[in-house]
């Protein structure tokens, strides 16, 4: 009998205020649950508009606790209501002048799993990241749900393979990769990366973007949300790149050991040689 998982995706537009990016996002969780999905991800900062375009210190109200933040209690029990895993990003605030770029981990039955902490930041033009995170430290967990055992990866950390890889390491069947990334920077990227990674590491990867331009800057974010399976191959369509979109797609778990028979890069990796480029 097949392994299916029914994994969502919620590409969003910023709407100009955080309650009702939140309330659009409960809304989409809901149509996903309704669509059987068993496992949703939302886009990377989903509650508020892609601030790191410019630095202004007054976005740093945007932060919350993790897990003691009222958007994650507020998902927890979206999360139990519906059944469904949820990936939520959020601007977290560890303790008052220590913030990072992290995503919340929520079981189905609404248990707080976990975040991991976005450990790459881009400091570009556009993408001032610095100024508003702190790396991550956490390193690259992966967590044990409903679903399976799912990782995390963040926008700008798919340009470094290492995580991808430490998240294949560690057992991860879906690797969810939630950015805000535009079209004149990265477009090309966007269609080579994911699937090249998910080739390599041997699992699903569910890749996210947000759509539009939004008012602080000239960035246009394309969505073209997708999932991708360890061939490389995308599952169904890629999503619209100027609007809204929920994507809700099968993913045959069993396909993992398949792929894992006929390519062994696990078996054949040769880490004893490695250590070169492990130096700092």
């Amino acid at each position: 009998m097949s392994n299916l998982v029914k994994a969502a995706l919620a590409q969003q537009r910023w709407t100009g205020d955080k309650d009702s990016m939140i309330a659009g996002a409960v809304e989409m969780i809901g149509k996903a649950a309704s669509q059987g999905a068993q496992v949703i991800c939302l886009q990377e900062l989903f509650y508020g508009p892609y601030f790191c375009q410019v630095q202004d210190a007054d976005y740093y109200s945007y932060t919350e606790a993790i897990p003691d933040g009222p958007t994650t209690r507020l998902l927890q029990e979206v999360a139990q209501r519906h059944g469904i895993v949820i990936i939520a990003p959020m601007y977290e605030q560890e303790q008052p002048g220590v913030y990072y770029n992290t995503a919340a981990v929520i079981d189905a039955d609404g248990k707080y799993l976990g975040k991991y902490r976005k450990n790459h930041l881009p400091q570009v033009k556009g993408f001032w990241e610095k100024f508003y995170f702190r790396p991550g430290n956490l390193g690259y967990p992966v967590f044990d749900t409903a679903v399976g055992r799912i990782g995390v990866y963040i926008c700008y950390d798919r340009h470094f393979p290492e995580g991808w890889r430490a998240l294949g390491l560690a057992g991860a069947k879906i690797v969810f990769n939630p950015s805000a990334t535009s079209r004149g920077l990265s477009h090309y990227l966007w269609q080579l990366e994911q699937p090249a990674a998910a080739v390599a590491n041997e699992y699903f990867v569910g890749a996210i973007n947000r759509v539009g331009v939004e008012p602080l800057g000239d960035n246009d974010f394309y969505g073209q949300t997708y999932f991708v399976d360890p061939r490389g191959q995308l599952v169904g369509d890629a999503a619209s790149d100027t609007d809204e979109e929920l994507v809700v797609r099968d993913l045959d778990l069993d396909l993992l050991a398949e792929v894992r028979d006929l390519w062994a890069f696990y078996r054949d990796r040769r880490p004893d040689s490695y250590d070169s480029i492990t130096a700092p």
